[in-house]
């Protein structure tokens, strides 16, 4: 029904569950370079980058990306420095960069989708990257404008979030309790899929951010989930039946074609607390963990 991708840097954990891809992001990288195996990697980087610890992040991701390629048929996202989140231009130029680290290394650039935050300068970037032949994988997408404009721009792949959604609704709203049926980030995520399905966008949906069974299984039949090595290992004791929930062929209630130039995606943006909430946030987050691995790598 879904093509699983692990939402993993550990390759042990990748080798064990055999996945479509993999994908990597900051706050995943910076685990991953704690373990004892990736020390190698870290020296190798130090060494090539030569003292400049900004870029021996992006050896590192290309190295552990290099090793993960080896493990998964498919393609595996390296992300974009998410301090670049709101700069067009110099996210085109890293994407260029981290393919061109890749490409020394062998790997052809049809095997690496960028990961980029999906900001309004960020799907900027991506379109261009996309015409120049470069895939991308847009990220921290929790909000309907912000798929629509993806879906616009070509972009390759979109990992829209539901455990992240999930929370926040629990934060602040008087509900604690959801069942696969009602949890708000399952039904964005169906919305977004049925949306796509019914005026033919060819852009991958990826559901991403889970925080139980019960939303992976409300999205059976969704393209992609990527999903952590803890719910993969649940999954695999899971011996019940797999109803599939989603379907490109299913008939749903016809939604009609939306487009939003940047005046509409940024008041789309400001009327939904939850997605800029989130969306923030989820960057904060990966900036701090990317200097937690640049000061890591300092002190190697």
């Amino acid at each position: 029904m879904t093509d699983v991708v692990a939402d993993t840097g550990d390759i042990e954990a990748i080798a064990r569950y055999q996945p479509l891809d993999a994908t990597t992001n900051p706050s995943l990288l910076f685990k991953a370079a704690q373990m004892p195996q990736y020390a190698p990697l870290l020296q190798e980087a130090l060494k090539m980058a030569q003292g400049d610890i900004g870029l021996a992040g992006d050896y590192l991701a290309v190295a552990i990306g290099a090793e993960i390629i080896k493990l998964v048929p498919g393609r595996v996202s390296t992300e974009v420095d998410a301090r670049l989140s709101f700069n067009t231009e110099a996210t085109i130029n890293k994407a260029k960069h981290l393919i061109d680290l890749y490409q020394e290394r062998g790997i052809d650039k049809s095997r690496i989708l960028i990961k980029i935050a999906s900001t309004w300068e960020g799907i900027r970037a991506a379109e261009v990257l996309e015409k120049e032949g470069i895939n991308c994988n847009l990220t921290l997408l929790f909000n309907f404008a912000q798929a629509v404009a993806c879906a616009e721009a070509g972009v390759t792949l979109i990992s829209p979030f539901v455990g992240r959604i999930l929370d926040w609704y629990k934060a602040n709203t008087d509900v604690k309790e959801y069942t696969a049926d009602t949890d708000p980030g399952v039904l964005s995520v169906t919305g977004i899929y049925n949306y796509y399905k019914q005026h033919g966008y060819q852009t991958i949906v990826m559901g991403a951010s889970f925080r139980n069974l019960g939303e992976i299984e409300g999205l059976a039949g969704c393209d992609r989930l990527t999903i952590s090595p803890q719910l993969l290992e649940e999954l695999s004791q899971d011996q019940q039946t797999l109803v599939q929930r989603l379907s490109a062929t299913a008939s749903t209630q016809e939604q009609p074609k939306q487009s939003f130039d940047e005046a509409g995606f940024r008041f789309a943006m400001n009327e939904d607390p939850m997605a800029t909430e989130k969306l923030a946030d989820g960057i904060r987050n990966f900036v701090k963990d990317q200097i937690n691995l640049e000061n890591l790598l300092a002190n190697s």
